[in-house]
């Protein structure tokens, strides 16, 4: 037991594991995922409803988006920002390797008579003869990413983005980094239930990894015929850093801002949001 524990607690290496395919594809964990996100009131899956209609408003005047612009929501999720953006006559495409949100979202938009394109896939994967005008990454997915998945991920906004085309992503800054702190937790039913539809007992380990600022959540579930283990890694930015691994890709920041609302930008804001284009 002394061992198991031990082994719980200590730290990995960084990006020893990569676990989010099992937040979004679990029979279980995808549904509880779903209603988080569909929950007006509450952020853990998305930002409530009340932002993300100011924040869609905003994209649609700040990008002028309109008839015959093509927008691309990557990890578009159950189509929160994707149907709210199709509204402005723009042609709208959503990526998500989540089967059950993608469901939801086309099962939304066929209701709701909105011709919207969703693919269920791997992001990373993602390859199209199609030249988009606007990029989306929302609710800082960038962060969740490895070095190298999101150098893969710049590579593929290369691809298929026009020219003249714009990247839009969030990010969490520094002083977030800064909030937070490593501790340890145990729990029956971690989360009220959200890991398992059984009985388990739940840890939650936070690591700091400070010259990379990263911090991982390792969550660690044991039930009655498993023991399983769920990797939530984060990547906190400063500006330079982030206009640095841009540029390296083939984009210059256009334009900052603290949310993807268009705040005005201030060193203490817990997100940085960038305005991207090709470097000509």
């Amino acid at each position: 037991m002394f061992k198991k524990l031990a082994d719980i607690n200590t730290k990995p290496e960084l990006y020893q594991q990569y676990s989010a395919p099992v937040l979004w594809n679990d029979p279980h964990i995808s549904s509880r995922m779903l209603e988080f996100h569909l929950n007006p009131d509450i952020e853990p899956a998305s930002r409530k409803a009340v932002f993300i209609e100011k924040s869609a408003g905003w994209i649609k005047d700040y990008f002028g988006l309109g008839d015959g612009k093509q927008v691309c929501d990557f990890g578009c999720g159950p189509g929160l920002y994707t149907s709210r953006l199709a509204a402005t006559g723009a042609d709208v495409t959503g990526i998500d390797f989540s089967s059950r949100s993608i469901s939801y979202a086309r099962d939304f938009a066929a209701s709701h008579y909105l011709d919207i394109h969703y693919i269920e896939q791997n992001y990373l994967e993602f390859a199209t003869p199609k030249q988009f005008d606007l990029i989306t990454l929302i609710y800082c997915d960038y962060c969740a990413l490895s070095p190298s998945q999101r150098c893969q991920l710049l590579s593929v906004w290369n691809k298929c983005l026009k020219d003249d085309g714009n990247i839009l992503l969030d990010v969490f800054s520094l002083s977030a980094y800064e909030g937070r702190a490593e501790t340890a937790g145990y729990e029956y039913r971690l989360m009220d239930g959200f890991w398992s539809g059984n009985d388990y007992f739940g840890f939650i380990n936070t690591f700091k990894y400070p010259l990379e600022k990263v911090v991982l959540d390792k969550y660690t579930l044991i039930e009655t015929d498993r023991e399983w283990q769920v990797f939530n890694w984060l990547k906190y930015f400063c500006v330079a850093e982030l206009k640095h691994e841009l540029a390296e890709k083939g984009f210059e920041v256009a334009d900052i801002f603290s949310d993807v609302a268009g705040a005005v930008y201030w060193a203490g804001s817990p997100e940085i949001a960038v305005v991207a284009r090709k470097i000509k």
